[in-house]
């Protein structure tokens, strides 16, 4: 094999026009690079310019030689991978976390009072308490929350507390105070559910758009305090080896933030902003073509809709009832009808489109829309964000769409231990289908849907391959038959996300031409066992051939 090789890199060296003086260029050697790039999937060094292109990939004596006044980076015995693509995160969210109650991991509900007391006592008399990552199937009760459970700690500060998927929120008298419409009684907003008691007051949890009741009557996000969100929650992710993520639902101020960090040269990463749903900033790629940054460090093209709700909320919406909840099937979030006439719009602007689908109603809703709306379109890329839970029927239906199933591993582990009881054995055989989505030939994207999970792609990485928690548990994997290979995650979080991007002419393998984007790893994902690739440590992380993140040296 390494004859094979070092024949190949002798090939791809003698076709790279070098010019005379080597200086304003960089060479990087590593004890293993992984490319992606099928024709040399394996090299010693890259050689990329000043402007962090690629200019050639080979052997390091080879390079060594041809630019012998670059600057040199050795990582040592380290290796090398292409820089990792979050296909769907939320930038503004994950930043949002480090400026509010962080509940991700409570095991009970006195957990999670104990972190919101600790988190007030920092806070401006009147502030509202905000916090996100409560997740009531962690709790010894397994049922949700009430208002009381906050009243007694928080009689008069209102108190709003996102559920870890975002699609439910808890929220405390004070805060149900403050919503200017009497929340009692038997009606409830479209496209959301407000849980009442027997007597028809509301419970304190909200579901889906039912959220924005109390949301609304909160006070609006400074914009200085909404850009520092963009900054924390960017730097949060190229400490994770992260060169790359797919913002889902990004609205026209929040990219006016994202041009004036990029416009500053602070945006350490790419950022592949998704318009939020049919809105101004649909309207604005629509009136004036999709967005492109000069910087090549931002881009809007697409737009982002939501068909249905969240699985562990029950507001994924499914064909039959759900199997713990007998008579509930679920929210749509949209019409179908609306569904068609906004991805008409979208088509006729040129714009791709991304759907959040969990259920096997949604996805099936989804797949009959596009399908309508499409016919024989050529190279769309349009997506289903999750695409969790499919009808056995529909697996078969995104490859020959040229549908893109965009989803994240860690919802698999992060879900198995209710999700049968969610949905039932029959209908867990087409959830979280990686293995028999890729086999008919859909592409995967994958991702994390932070700050829902982690940011860490490592994680990602690990699920995929292993479909265990941290302590490998279940045994062999849940539903192991579902795996991805190491590679195959890999590539999911490298060439084909940025193909879901329209991206991968630029970045997703490190090959001549692309962009300098790499992540040093301090063991070879690719080598270790799968059970030990979320212990991969990442060493740096480089976009354009700069480094935007380095690991402190211990």
């Amino acid at each position: 094999m390494r004859p094979l090789l070092l024949a190949l890199s002798s090939l791809l060296l003698a076709g790279t026009v070098v010019p005379a003086c080597a200086a304003g260029f960089t060479v990087l050697s590593a004890g293993r690079i992984h490319t992606l790039d099928p024709r040399q999937p394996q090299a010693e060094a890259i050689a990329y310019d000043d402007t962090g292109r690629i200019v050639a990939v080979g052997t390091r004596k080879a390079l060594l030689e041809r630019y012998p006044q670059a600057k040199r980076i050795d990582a040592g015995k380290a290796t090398v991978v292409p820089g990792l693509i979050d296909a769907h995160g939320h930038v503004s969210g994950l930043g949002l976390t480090k400026l509010q109650v962080d509940l991700v991991g409570a095991q009970s509900k006195d957990e999670v009072l104990q972190r919101l007391r600790d988190f007030a006592r920092d806070l401006p008399k009147g502030a509202w308490l905000l916090g996100r990552g409560w997740d009531q199937n962690d709790w010894p009760e397994k049922e949700f929350p009430t208002a009381a459970d906050l009243d007694a700690a928080f009689p008069d500060r209102p108190v709003f507390l996102v559920r870890v998927d975002g699609h439910a929120a808890w929220a405390n008298t004070a805060a149900m105070r403050a919503v200017k419409r009497d929340l009692a009684g038997d009606w409830q907003p479209e496209g959301g559910q407000i849980l009442r008691g027997k007597d028809g007051q509301p419970s304190g949890v909200f579901v889906d758009s039912a959220m924005q009741l109390v949301e609304q009557a909160m006070p609006p996000l400074d914009d200085a305090t909404a850009e520092r969100a963009l900054a924390l929650g960017m730097r949060e992710a190229v400490a994770h080896g992260l060169t790359g993520v797919h913002d889902a639902g990004v609205s026209l101020a929040e990219l006016g933030r994202y041009r004036r960090l990029a416009d500053r040269g602070e945006m350490p990463l790419r950022v592949n902003a998704m318009a939020d749903g049919d809105s101004d900033a649909l309207a604005a790629l629509c009136r004036d073509g999709i967005y492109q940054h000069p910087s090549g460090r931002l881009q809007m093209r697409s737009v982002k809709l939501y068909i249905d709700g969240a699985l562990g909320s029950r507001g994924a919406a499914m064909l039959e009832d759900y199997s713990d909840q007998p008579g509930h099937r679920g929210l749509m979030l949209m019409k179908p009808e609306t569904l068609e006439q906004v991805t008409r719009k979208a088509r006729g602007c040129k714009v791709q489109v991304a759907t959040h689908a969990i259920g096997d109603r949604g996805n099936r809703e989804v797949l009959d829309t596009y399908a309508k709306v499409l016919g024989d379109a050529g190279d769309h890329r349009w997506r289903i964000e999750h695409a969790q839970i499919l009808a056995p029927a529909d697996i078969a239906r995104l490859a020959p769409l040229g549908v893109i199933a965009s989803m994240q591993p860690t919802h698999a582990t992060s879900d198995m231990p209710w999700a049968e009881d969610r949905v039932g054995p029959q209908r867990i055989t087409g959830a979280y289908a990686w293995r028999q989505l890729r086999d008919t030939g859909t592409r995967l994207a994958l991702g994390s849907d932070f700050p829902v999970e982690s940011v860490d792609p490592r994680l990602g990485l690990f699920a995929a391959a292993t479909r265990t928690d941290a302590q490998g548990t279940p045994a062999g994997g849940w539903l192991p038959h579902e795996k991805l290979t190491a590679h195959e995650a890999l590539r999911g979080f490298t060439l084909d996300a940025a193909y879901a991007g329209f991206a991968e002419d630029k970045v997703g393998s490190l090959e001549v031409g692309k962009r300098a984007d790499f992540v040093v790893l301090a063991q070879d994902p690719l080598a270790v066992d799968p059970q030990q690739l979320r212990n991969v440590a990442v060493q740096a992380t480089y976009v354009d051939g700069k480094p935007v993140y380095e690991a402190k040296a211990k």
